[in-house]
This record gives structure tokens, C-alpha cells and sequence, in this order.
């Protein structure tokens, strides 16, 4: 407790006295420290794993502690993007140019604002979660593990910041990798080959119609500069064009109906931490995208397309909400429960309303969080009694008290619980909905109540009933465990209670948005 106390008390010396020095810079230190991190594993010997353990761990909760303070310092009544840092610029920029390529006019540029703070906060939240949910559980070459864990998140925080199509697109299909060795090495079943070849091929194509977009855009604006693009304003048939090729890529990632195939496969074969990962973290790059380049880019294409969305998203929330009732594995059900709730947030995304997209963001970081407390359940009851066929479970209640409580709490915030984090994202959709159509908004209700149909069955054949022969022991959660989703918990109950912090850094962002979007479509 005293080392707890003094270490509280230093931290907030150095954050009082000599924060304003590194604000600037905050992006590029934290990418700094993930690589450094990332080197440092490379170098330690493997007979020193506990070493390499504490390395990530620590990587890991730094850069989250300097996105909270991203957060904390963050100014709510500027609009764009934030934190100029100057590297080799020679002018002043408001973002960070760090690196560019001398034969083009391609720059390495991040920069931060409301939307794409709180996904960098969401990954770098989650990637301390999934090192103390593996500290234990990875048995086989757990320093390659952990390097690739880093991978990913460096990839991820690149993603959410840098503001060049080109380099965007190299770390969105730079993720493909690590993740393909994460599914296919470390997956738990003998399909895991097959479905990380079926992951990386779905991807991989829907990107390749990105790719040509991008070269396209290049050679006829002669920039992939996002902030000089949002000033350019292509023709309604190159709009169309351009629109499709992102458009494959992100519905891929979202995923939507039909093109949704690679993820249930995915999750059934990939380990727990992947599950965290692909759920919490990579889904949301397909709506990132569609927010950060679909609605602002081509703002007549997304008017034109958006009754097709509507569409398939309506189609795919029923669709996956009745698919998940009939599932006999664990892993899928959440799996398809994921579509389901990532397609119910692109109803939102496309509403061209303030409450519309609220409602779509907060959906995102709130499933972000549901689904990795889900997986990471499933996952310890994986590991005690390996097998995720609901069949073989039953009474839980009278084994594991305190994962039936949890595992209660996650399954309440799924349905959209009142004071779970779910609910007001769900509401401000459901009020989006109504100022569309009502048929949009009656599919989208129909929804909710299969949602709630199968989570609740799901509970009740775990958790009820007669203890099964097949689970006699009593094996409750250990304490590591209890640590990995407590901060879960706590976070879905705090957006659930008090949602303003997270409303009042989206709510210029949005409104300027909206405002760019409508303008532009008008134009």
C-alpha cells in the first residue's frame, strides 16, 4: 500500500511539473515506447520469461497511462486534430509529420481528435487486460506471443492516428499478419490453419479495391494527404467509384452480411487473447473507416448508398440475432452476436443525425468492451473443462459464484441493460432510427429482443439447473482472473452511469462532421 501510495504521488509530481514539456509529443512517444518495447523483447534470452512477462505488462499499462493523459489534457472546444509535434517539418503543422517519402507527395502524418482518441484509449485499455488474461494460460513460445501482441497494438495506434490514405492503408493490412500468426500458431483446435488462411484472404481481398482507390486518388489529386482531401471535392461519378472500393474493405471488416463468413470461424479457432483482440479492437477499423473516410470524402456516394446499408444492415442484425439462438458453441454465439451488434451501430453511422452517430461511436466502445468481458469468460471456462459445447455445462452457479456474477454482469450490458454501457448507445440509434423510418426502427427493436432471447437462454443453461457430471469440481475464478475483468466491469458500469466525458470529446467532432458532410453533399 505505501509503494502504491508513493508511486501516486510521484507520478502526479512529474505530470504537475513537467507534462507540458512532452504534450506535443504525446503520439509519438507512445508509438516510440511500443517499439522500444517491442525491441526490448526481441533482445531478452527466452530462459528469462518472466522478464519478458514484466516488459510487456509494462509497455503496455505506460502507453495507457499517456493516453489518459491525451485524454485528461484533451481540448474540448477545438475542433480537428490535435497535438502538433515537429520532427523535420520546417512549417508549423497541426499534426505530426514525422516522415515522408522524397519521391512523392506521401507523408507519415498522425494527429488525434475526439473520435480517435477514444479508440486509442479502448486499445490501449485492452492490450494490459490481454497480457494478465495470458500471463498463465500461454504455455508455447509465450515470448513470440507477446512481441506479436505489441505488433498489433503498435499497428492499431498507428491506424487510429495517421492521416495519410496511403500509410493508413499499410498498418490497416499490416494487422493481417500478426494476426493470421496468432489464429494459425496459437489458435486451439485443428481448423485454426484453415481459418486464419479464411481470415486473411476475405481481408486481404477487400483491400486490394481499397488499394486501387487510393492509386487512384493519388494520381488525380496527386496527394494522399487526409486534411487536403477533405477540401477536395471529386465528381458524383468518381464519388460512386471511389465510394465501392472503400466501402468492400470496411463492410469486410464490420463484418456484414454476406461477406461475415471469416468471422465466426475466426473466433471459434483463434485463442482467447485474439478473440479480445478481433472483437474488441479490429471489427471497429471497418466503421473507423467509414467514419473517418466514407461519410467526409464522399459525402454524395454515402447519400446515394445509404438505403443499401440500411439494407443489409437490417437484414444482418436479424439475420445474426436469429443465428446465434440456434449455436451450440460458445464462441460463436458471442461471435455472431458481435455482427449482430456491429451492424445494429451502422444504422446509427448512417443516419446523418448528432444522435445517430453518438450512438454508433459509444456502441463501438461499448461492444468493445461487452464482447472482450464475454471472450475472456468463455476462455477461463475453456481452460478448466476444455470444451465450449453448451451441452456439457450446467449448474454453474454452485461451482463458480463469482464468474456467475461476472458473466451476469457481461451478459445484461450485451442485451443493452439500463446503466450498462450498451443502453444509451442503443437508445440514441433507436432515436436515429425513428427520424429515418419506422420499419428500420421496428427491425432494429426486433433485434434487441432476440439479443436479449439469447443471452438469457444462454445464461440460464450455464449457470441453472443440475450440476453437470462433466463439471463436478469446484474451480472458481482465481484471483489474476477476477483482476482481468474487473476493469471491464468498471468500465461498463462508468459509460453506463456517466457517459459525458465520453459525449463531450465527440460532441464538436461530430457536429463538425456533420456540418462538413451536409455541406459537402449539397455542393
Amino acid at each position: 500500500m505505501n509503494y502504491l501510495i508513493l508511486t501516486f504521488w510521484l507520478y502526479k509530481y512529474v505530470i504537475e511539473n513537467y507534462f507540458y514539456l512532452t504534450i506535443e509529443i504525446l503520439i509519438p512517444i507512445i508509438i516510440s515506447i511500443l517499439l522500444i518495447g517491442i525491441i526490448s523483447l526481441m533482445l531478452v534470452p527466452y530462459r528469462y520469461l518472466k522478464l519478458i512477462k514484466q516488459i510487456a505488462l509494462l509497455t503496455t499499462i505506460s502507453v495507457f497511462f499517456l493516453s489518459i493523459i491525451l485524454w485528461l489534457n484533451f481540448e474540448l472546444l477545438r475542433v480537428g486534430f490535435h497535438y502538433n509535434a515537429y520532427f523535420f517539418a520546417i512549417e508549423p503543422l497541426r499534426v505530426t509529420n514525422i516522415f515522408a517519402l522524397p519521391f512523392s507527395n506521401i507523408y507519415y502524418k498522425v494527429g488525434v481528435d475526439g473520435i480517435s482518441l477514444l479508440f486509442i484509449v479502448l486499445t490501449t485499455f485492452l492490450f494490459p487486460i490481454c497480457i494478465v488474461a495470458s500471463w498463465n494460460s500461454t504455455k508455447y513460445r509465450a515470448k513470440e506471443f507477446l512481441i506479436l501482441l505489441l505488433v498489433i497494438e503498435l499497428l492499431l495506434i498507428n491506424v487510429f492516428t495517421v492521416l495519410d490514405l496511403f500509410f493508413f492503408y499499410i498498418f490497416f493490412e499490416g494487422i493481417l499478419i500478426p494476426m493470421f500468426l496468432l489464429i494459425g500458431i496459437w489458435g486451439s483446435r485443428y481448423r485454426k490453419v484453415h481459418a486464419a488462411y479464411q481470415f486473411f484472404i476475405y481481408t486481404l481481398f477487400g483491400s486490394v479495391l481499397m488499394l486501387l482507390a487510393i492509386l487512384f486518388i493519388y494520381l488525380n489529386v496527386g496527394t494522399t494527404d487526409l486534411l487536403v482531401l477533405y477540401e477536395f471535392k471529386f465528381s458524383k461519378y468518381r464519388e460512386l467509384i471511389l465510394w465501392m472500393g472503400f466501402f468492400v474493405s470496411f463492410a469486410i471488416k464490420v463484418p456484414m452480411i454476406p461477406v461475415h463468413i471469416w468471422l465466426p470461424e475466426a473466433h471459434v479457432e483463434a485463442p482467447t487473447v485474439g478473440s479480445v483482440i478481433l472483437a474488441g479492437l479490429l471489427l471497429k477499423l471497418g466503421t473507423y473507416g467509414i467514419l473517418r473516410f466514407l461519410l467526409p470524402l464522399f459525402p454524395y456516394a454515402t447519400k446515394f448508398f445509404t438505403p443499401l446499408i440500411y439494407t443489409l444492415a437490417s437484414i444482418a442484425v436479424i439475420y445474426a440475432s436469429a443465428t446465434t439462438l440456434r449455436q451450440t458453441d460458445l464462441k460463436k454465439i458471442i461471435a455472431y452476436s458481435s455482427v449482430a451488434h456491429m451492424n445494429f451501430a451502422l444504422i446509427g453511422l448512417f443516419s446523418n443525425t448528432y444522435q445517430g452517430l453518438q450512438g454508433s461511436i459509444l456502441m463501438m466502445l461499448s461492444h468493445g468492451l461487452v464482447s472482450s468481458g464475454l471472450f475472456l469468460c468463455v476462455g477461463m471456462l475453456y481452460d478448466r473443462y476444455k470444451t465450449r459445447i453448451i451441452k456439457y455445462y450446467g449448474g454453474l452457479t454452485q461451482l463458480m459464484p463469482v464468474y456467475a456474477i461476472l458473466f451476469l454482469i457481461f451478459t445484461l450490458a450485451n442485451i443493452g441493460f439500463p446503466g450498462t454501457s450498451s443502453f444509451l448507445a442503443e437508445f440514441l440509434i433507436m432515436v436515429s432510427a425513428v427520424k429515418i423510418s419506422l420499419f428500420i426502427t421496428f427491425l432494429a427493436s426486433l433485434s434487441l429482443m432476440l439479443s436479449a432471447a439469447y443471452a438469457i437462454w444462454l445464461y440460464n443453461r450455464l449457470f441453472f439447473g443440475s450440476i453437470s457430471e462433466y463439471v463436478i469440481h469446484y474451480c472458481d475464478l482465481t484471483r489474476q482472473e477476477v483482476y482481468s475483468l474487473l476493469p471491464l466491469v468498471i468500465g461498463i458500469f462508468w459509460m453506463g452511469f456517466y457517459p459525458k466525458p465520453f459525449l463531450d470529446v465527440l460532441d464538436g467532432q461530430i457536429s463538425f462532421l456533420l456540418l462538413e458532410y451536409n455541406l459537402n453533399s449539397k455542393s
